[in-house]
Parts: C-alpha cells; sequence; structure tokens
C-alpha cells in the first residue's frame, strides 16, 4: 500500500480525498516496473488517445455532484462511459492470466458480466456524491513497455497541492483507444495487483467461486 508523505493534520477534504486514492487502490499490492519502449502515436492521434480518459473524468464529476441521486442511479451515469473507455474483456484477461484460456465461452461471459458490475460499483464508491476530486490530463503521452500501447498521465488532486498520479495505459480498439490497464501512483499495475486476488480464487473454487468474490465486492461497494 502507498505511503503516503507526513504532513501536518490533514483537512476533511484531504482526507476525503485520501479515501478516495485508496478505494482506486483497494486491490493494489506491489509496483510494477515500467521499462523500455515500443510505440508512439503520431501527433495527430494524441488527442484521440486521452479522449476516454477525459469522457471518463466527466463521468466521475457528474456521480460526485451532489444531485446525482443514489448509488443505482449513479451507476447508471458511469456504466456507458467504463463500457467505451475501457477494453474490460483484456482487463479481465490480464487480470486473470493464462488460466483464462482455458475457460468456456460460457465461463468468460458470465465473468465479464461481473466484473462490469464490479468495476462499476468501485467507481460509484470510490467518487462518491458530494465528493471534490479535481481531474488533470497530460495532453502529452508516451510508449509504454508493451507493443502498441501508449500511457496518459494524469493526476487527481483535491485542489490543494496534494495530487496522486493515475495513468493509464491504452490500446489502439475500434479506430480509437481504449483502456487496459491503469497505474497507481504512477507505476503500480492494478491488473497485476488482481491477478493474484483472481486467479488464486479461479483455481481454488471455479468460475462460480470467482463470480461470488467480484458481486460480494460489488454488493459492498455499492453498500458503502
Amino acid at each position: 500500500m502507498t505511503q503516503f508523505p507526513s504532513r501536518k493534520p490533514e483537512t476533511t477534504r484531504n482526507a476525503r480525498m485520501k479515501r478516495v486514492v485508496l478505494g482506486l487502490m483497494a486491490l493494489s499490492s506491489a509496483p510494477v516496473a515500467l521499462s523500455s519502449a515500443s510505440f508512439t502515436p503520431p501527433a495527430y492521434a494524441q488527442s484521440s488517445v486521452v479522449t476516454p480518459i477525459k469522457d471518463l473524468y466527466a463521468a466521475l464529476d457528474r456521480i460526485q455532484s451532489s444531485a446525482s441521486g443514489t448509488s443505482e442511479e449513479r451507476a447508471q451515469i458511469i456504466a456507458p462511459v467504463i463500457d467505451r473507455s475501457f477494453d474490460l474483456s483484456t482487463v479481465l484477461h490480464n487480470s486473470i492470466g493464462m488460466r483464462y484460456t482455458t475457460l468456456s465461452a460460457d465461463e468468460q461471459t458470465k465473468l465479464l458480466a461481473a466484473f462490469r458490475r464490479f468495476t462499476i460499483a468501485r467507481y460509484v464508491s470510490s467518487f462518491k456524491k458530494g465528493g471534490d476530486a479535481k481531474f488533470t490530463v497530460s495532453p502529452t503521452t508516451r510508449p509504454a513497455p508493451t507493443g502498441g500501447s501508449t500511457i496518459v498521465s494524469t493526476t487527481i488532486g483535491d485542489g490543494s497541492d496534494t495530487s496522486t498520479a493515475i495513468n493509464y495505459v491504452m490500446i489502439p480498439s475500434g479506430g480509437g483507444y481504449r483502456i487496459v490497464d491503469i497505474l497507481l501512483n504512477g507505476q503500480i499495475s492494478q491488473v497485476a495487483a488482481q491477478r493474484a486476488d483472481f486467479s488464486s480464487t479461479l483455481a481454488r473454487g471455479g468460475t462460480d467461486a470467482l463470480v461470488t468474490l467480484l458481486n460480494n465486492k460489488t454488493a459492498k461497494f455499492m453498500n458503502n
């Protein structure tokens, strides 16, 4: 878990922002190092690389609004943006590892539906109604170590001098780009952190056990 630097006693706003970051880091464990690059999108394409992130952050602004409604209503706001911005099947595949390819099409479909609900609920829980998270997206992208992917650098803060690097790994998809990983504090891969939890649950109890795990986490997030 990321250690926050010592500061003078935190304000209510700073404490709330810490909870947002910890919510996004709920499954994180150890940093995954980023190394040499292999692909840089041309300058004309860089605007399309950041578009999914800007759309996601606009939706997070909406669900923080005091008029955004119940948890279910807020989930309905964020859900279509997550569907557009993320390549959820690739995220799930990479979060499980090689065992994913041994699953039947029906098992993959069942897991993907549960993982989608879980992803939506985690955002609903992390960015609560009345929140004041502020988002900054760098217009300059950089190549990731994996072939064909690009990193978009962003920060999430509370309007003070405290902010946390939240970077996104993007791949070309459907004429645009979609998110396939989130690098918390700029380097901690959410996909890698999820893999230990997901793959061990799948190994112990199969698809039903992992679906149950995801559903339990979803219920907790939605009622938090």
